[in-house]
């Protein structure tokens, strides 16, 4: 699933795409003609510089492996051993590669933009991002002095109450450190859209890297960073390691009020808790949510959902009894570490070696002209995007796409109607959520109009705090407002997908439909074991633990029977049993709880592309291609696309905070579960890859 910014972190697990689009779909309405593509003269993209895709290769299976006791090693080992992580990277694998390649194309067409002798509209905006955040001289010259106001505003507070009110002020700009304050869908009305007050202010990636024993280290490195950011914001050096201290048991005690990342993907309704703003100002003493309001210029609404409100109760209590000198020094760390990508070398620097090396075991900075892609994706990425898709979409692809979505639904469909364990009362629900999936592919219908951002080629951190400001703006005006159905949640240039469960629509960016994802030059083994996959896992997501909690119209209902749900609880306990025996690492387990959703949609994605494409080639002869059935190599489309390697570092974070289990978990533990599986390589009983003494789960 996938919900903006901290409540999409949740349920914008399903991550891989397809193609939507229509030939000669108009591209921009006559309002956005400010954000029209770049004008003639005609132009293509220079392949040569960019990065190949990953395609499957007979020639990268391992002999020396077995199918049957590790798919995942005997597709992936010999490729894995071969390519070394990059070192200015924490993983490597399909979507990496896939990454690079998108950001070659967005360099050609940033430069590009910057040629031009007066860009307007889109061009100018992603032209002014370039140039300035290029200009490395400029930027060092200018030093902390982009912070100075932001910073004498920090020094000047003098209470609680002038903290509230700063925090309020900052929230305004989209710069809040405290919590996350977003729009989405209604739980209850999923047509109206409301505000969600959620937790954050924590600086490592999930609440149990403050409790637990084994990740002290990573606290003491926390808390040394912390002191050097200090430090280069002027604190003097023995005042910064003393405010270090502090600002790391203010962000303890926030920890202690906090839901991890665990809880939060298991219950999806834990960031739903509405209230009128009057009765939240009763809850938080401290904070008014009603001046809150007033504060953003959206008027006061109705009600808006108070998220974890035990979170937001403790920082009412710290806003009375914790003394405003630690205040400003934790507003005062974040400011400026959250700045530092924007700043000089100095500051870069620093964020670079906890964030990056110490924390995920990045070896050296990503070149700057990959910074500023990102920061211009992180910033204005659909109008980046608006310009990727005129080089780099392919719209010879809409038809097989659509064929495979198309076969993909039925295939879908079909199973929900034979499965054993439902009631024909909950399969009767089931198809009607079914008959209202809506696919997106490629790119959106409408694009977003930028009209009012104002940007510069001059200060690189002035175009990014613009930018942020602009997009707040733009978020909250859709409070109380109808959803706007067309809007995606992902510019067209990600490498990625996602299935929003509030519109029950499943969202492919083009920037996926690359192999080992999708080819259109492949047999249909290969891409129904990989994209299809994929479209039957976001599909599926529909009906995992969480998405099956909001019903056809996307509103957030009970529409199963009491018996259903208890063996559906029944089957995914098996499933969570399933994930906890197996190893990212010596050492170091999956957790099949915090992984369910994911693994449920795996699971249903992979079993449902497989019956799509025996519908596909019904009646056609098995081609056999290097010596490998159709059976194999779908299977072999499917472990290719978890080709992936990561930092030992980076992969003790995903296993803390991740929903999804490592990928080459991911290539081998869904296949186990898939009956058609065993006979396609020959697997006898003994074998690793079947399940010993228990049944295979199976559950769409």
């Amino acid at each position: 699933m996938h919900f903006p910014e901290a409540l999409r972190s949740v349920v914008s697990m399903l991550v891989v795409a397809v193609l939507l689009g229509q030939a000669g779909c108009k591209r921009s309405t006559d309002a956005q003609v400010a954000a029209a593509p770049l004008a003639a003269p005609a132009w293509s993209l220079d392949e040569s510089t960019l990065a190949a895709p990953i395609g499957f290769s007979a020639t990268d299976l391992d002999p020396a492996k077995n199918a049957c006791n590790d798919l995942s090693a005997y597709a992936n080992d010999k490729w894995l051993a071969a390519n070394p992580i990059p070192s200015d990277k924490t993983s490597w694998g399909p979507w990496d590669v896939l990454e690079l390649r998108s950001l070659g194309v967005q360099r050609q067409l940033a430069e590009r933009a910057a040629a031009q002798e007066a860009p307007t509209g889109i061009a100018k905006i992603v032209a002014d991002f370039w140039v300035s955040g290029m200009d490395e001289a400029r930027i060092n010259a200018q030093g902390l002095a982009p912070l100075k106001d932001r910073l004498a505003a920090i020094d000047a507070l003098k209470d609680g109450a002038a903290v509230a009110d700063h925090l309020r002020k900052v929230a305004a700009t989209g710069e809040n450190p405290l919590f996350v304050f977003i729009p989405e869908a209604d739980f209850k009305d999923s047509s109206m859209t409301l505000g969600y007050a959620i937790q954050g202010g924590l600086g490592l990636p999930d609440k149990t890297y403050y409790f637990d024993a084994d990740k002290k280290p990573i606290r003491l490195a926390y808390e040394n960073h912390i002191a050097r950011v200090l430090k280069l914001s002027g604190v003097p050096a023995d005042q910064a390691t003393v405010q270090a201290r502090t600002v790391l048991a203010f962000e303890t005690r926030l920890a202690r009020v906090s839901k991890s990342s665990e809880d939060l993907s298991r219950d999806i309704s834990l960031y739903y808790n509405p209230m009128t703003p009057a009765a939240a100002d009763g809850l938080t003493a401290n904070f008014s949510w009603t001046e809150f309001f007033q504060s953003q210029g959206i008027g006061v609404p109705a009600k808006f959902s108070l998220a974890i409100p035990a979170f937001h109760q403790e920082v009412s209590t710290m806003l009375q009894d914790v003394p405003v000198d630690q205040w400003k020094a934790y507003l005062r760390y974040h400011l400026v570490d959250d700045a530092s990508p924007y700043l000089s070398d100095t500051f870069v620097t620093e964020h670079f070696e906890f964030h990056d090396k110490a924390l995920e075991g990045q070896k050296e900075q990503k070149q700057r002209w990959k910074r500023v892609l990102g920061t211009i994706n992180q910033s204005t990425g659909e109008a980046m995007g608006q310009l990727y898709v005129d080089v780099a979409f392919p719209p010879s692809s809409k038809a097989r796409m659509e064929e495979l979505v198309a076969n993909l639904g039925h295939a879908l469909k079909v199973r929900i109607e034979n499965l054993h364990w439902m009631s024909d009362a909950t399969k009767l629900k089931a198809l009607e959520k079914w008959a209202t999936f809506t696919p997106k592919i490629g790119y959106p219908d409408k694009w977003r109009d930028w009209t009012g951002l104002a940007t510069q080629p001059t200060s690189y951190i002035d175009n990014f705090y613009s930018a942020r400001a602009f997009n707040h703006r733009w978020e909250l005006g859709k409070i109380g407002k109808p959803v706007d159905k067309t809007e995606w949640d992902m510019p067209p240039q990600m490498v990625n997908a996602y299935y929003n469960p509030f519109q029950n629509e499943i969202v492919f960016p083009a920037g996926i439909l690359q192999p080992p994802f999708f080819d259109p030059q492949a047999d249909p083994a290969l891409n129904y074991g990989a994209i299809g996959a994929v479209i039957g896992h976001e599909m599926t997501h529909g009906y995992d633990d969480q998405g099956s909690r909001f019903g056809p119209t996307g509103n957030f209902e009970l529409w199963w029977t009491a018996d259903d749900a208890a063996k559906f609880k029944e089957l995914s306990n098996q499933l969570i049993k399933q994930y906890d025996r197996y190893d990212a690492a010596p050492g170091l387990k999956v957790n099949g709880n915090l992984t369910l959703g994911e693994n449920i949609a795996d699971l249903g994605g992979l079993s449902v592309a497989y019956d799509a494409m025996q519908r596909a080639v019904a009646g056609q002869p098995d081609p056999r291609v290097d010596g490998l059935s159709r059976d194999q190599r779908f299977f072999l489309g499917w472990a290719t696309t978890f080709r992936t390697k990561y930092t030992p570092e980076l992969l003790k974070v995903l296993v803390a905070s991740d929903p999804h289990a490592p990928d080459l978990v991911r290539a081998s533990a869904a296949p186990k579960n898939v009956p058609a599986f065993a006979p396609a390589f020959d697997c006898e009983v003994g074998d690793a890859m079947l399940h010993s003494g228990e049944q295979p789960v199976v559950i769409w």
